[in-house]
């Protein structure tokens, strides 16, 4: 019987050439769903080429539906190495809008696509996406509609990495938070952050400033409107390439917390009435 050349399948050679190259298919083209329920990661993005991929591949996409991107005017090709890692949503700013303004683009995208679970993460890979399973099972399961990865809870924050001076302001800060807006946590200034679908929409965060501050606006939002908070420990990293703001950055973002924290205590004994807390129409 003669040799016959040996056949070969062209969709196996493909793979296998995709394998050798580091590429991985999208994860999220089934839909999976939480009990029901879409989770959707959002990924606040500036200038942060050098640590999206590793973020990315650590997403548990066995329980993640869809990915979101924002690129907020990068001077890097952040939003191309994102269509190349094959996220399913970018979205980019033709100017630079601000962290706060970044956030807003992502949580409106992640309401239009049908997210039931928001998880916002970090691509600077600052904060570990292996906590995400731990935050959709406390919402998917109906026990807090907010998670919070807290740098402080566990004693981890300056093991770390985080700044002497950073830790000091977080601890006053939170101090002064707890006693004007009547609530407990362990810190307001973490941004790894998990939220259901009746938050995002019962809150009026597109009034929020387009700064830093949006996320301590937004944690205040959230508190007078009654909605309750989980929080999880989650590991700190400080590093070369991780996003953080400086002393000057800080001072102001500081000043804006004690603004926003004795708005919250004026709106709360009712001495104010002010836009940021009304429903959204």
């Amino acid at each position: 019987m003669p040799n016959l050349p040996r056949q070969t399948n062209p969709q196996k050679k493909k793979t296998n050439a995709n394998k050798e190259a580091g590429f991985q298919p999208p994860h999220y083209s089934i839909n999976k769903m939480y009990k029901g329920q879409k989770v959707v990661v959002v990924l606040p993005a500036y200038n942060a080429a050098k640590t999206l991929e590793k973020t990315y591949r650590e997403i548990p996409f066995d329980l993640v539906d869809e990915v979101i991107l924002c690129d907020d005017h990068s001077r890097d090709n952040t939003a191309e190495l994102g269509r190349s890692l094959g996220i399913q949503h970018i979205i980019v700013h033709e100017k630079n809008k601000g962290y706060g303004g970044n956030q807003k683009s992502l949580y409106n995208k992640a309401l239009e696509v049908g997210g039931d679970i928001v998880i916002m993460l970090h691509p600077d890979y600052q904060y570990t996406p292996k906590l995400i399973p731990s935050m959709v099972n406390i919402i998917g399961e109906d026990l807090f509609p907010v998670v919070l990865g807290s740098r402080i809870l566990g004693m981890g924050a300056l093991k770390g990495g985080m700044p002497l001076y950073k830790y000091i302001f977080n601890r006053f800060l939170t101090l002064s938070q707890n006693l004007l807006v009547n609530y407990k946590l362990s810190e307001y200034h973490t941004g790894y952050r998990a939220f259901s679908r009746k938050v995002l929409e019962g809150i009026n965060f597109n009034q929020n400033s387009d700064d830093f501050v949006f996320d301590n606006e937004m944690l205040s939002q959230i508190i007078f409107a009654g909605f309750d908070i989980a929080e999880v420990t989650c590991p700190t990293k400080y590093f070369e390439e991780a996003s953080s703001i400086n002393f000057r950055r800080s001072m102001k973002y500081g000043l804006g917390v004690l603004r926003v924290s004795w708005g919250h205590f004026l709106q709360r004994i009712g001495l104010a009435n002010l836009e940021m807390y009304r429903k959204p129409s």
